[in-house]
């Protein structure tokens, strides 16, 4: 079967999620406390900012795995229906680390951002390997330097937010820096990845 049906879908959810996000930016004042409390929102702009950043690139190279793939199966696309959950979840742990930023409860959001990240990156592999493995999905026109480049950018995916998230145990604050630079690494490797061959 064709993937335009998957694709219509996963942009569907990708939206949302993104959209999702900025519901749990607020700044709850009266009159001249108003321009206090924007200044102490700053936690839900930067939680906002990265996930935004992160959901976006996982958008973009969503995309760029199904240009190369060419059909799906059953398989595939529960795979993909992980992948879609987990995207949709990513608003509820960026709304904890948000209000938890300050306090105690920190290490625990850090700990459910993560775990949400890891276990993204899991379904993520397994949609992109699944198909590629061995071409099993891919489309016949499909370049075999981008199909490695794919391949080469999502090794590192889960032991990178696997550690971050472990990071959290001992500084909650490090690991959401880690996963500030995760995303950050991935906008840098998915515009490169394309033309890279061996």
């Amino acid at each position: 079967m064709g993937t335009a049906r998957l694709e219509t879908f996963a942009d569907g959810v990708f939206a949302i999620a993104a959209t999702l996000l900025i519901l749990d930016v607020t700044a709850d004042a009266r009159g001249d406390e108003l321009g206090h409390a924007l200044a102490h929102a700053w936690p839900s702009y930067a939680a906002y900012a990265v996930s935004f950043l992160t959901i976006g690139i996982m958008w973009v190279n969503h995309h760029a795995c199904m240009a190369q793939i060419g059909r799906a199966d059953r398989t595939f696309l529960f795979a993909n229906i992980g992948l879609l959950a987990c995207v949709a979840f990513v608003p509820f742990p960026t709304r904890l680390v948000a209000e938890h930023l300050h306090d105690d409860g920190l290490r625990a959001a850090a700990l459910a951002y993560g775990i949400t990240l890891t276990v993204t990156s899991v379904f993520f592999a397994a949609v992109w390997f699944y198909a590629a493995g061995p071409r099993r999905l891919i489309a016949d026109t499909a370049d075999p330097r981008v199909v490695r480049g794919i391949s080469r950018s999502f090794r590192p995916g889960t032991a990178l937010y696997g550690g971050a998230t472990l990071v959290a145990l001992a500084s909650p604050t490090a690991s959401l820096v880690l996963f500030t630079a995760i995303a950050l690494f991935y906008v840098v490797e998915s515009s490169i990845f394309a033309p890279r061959g061996d």
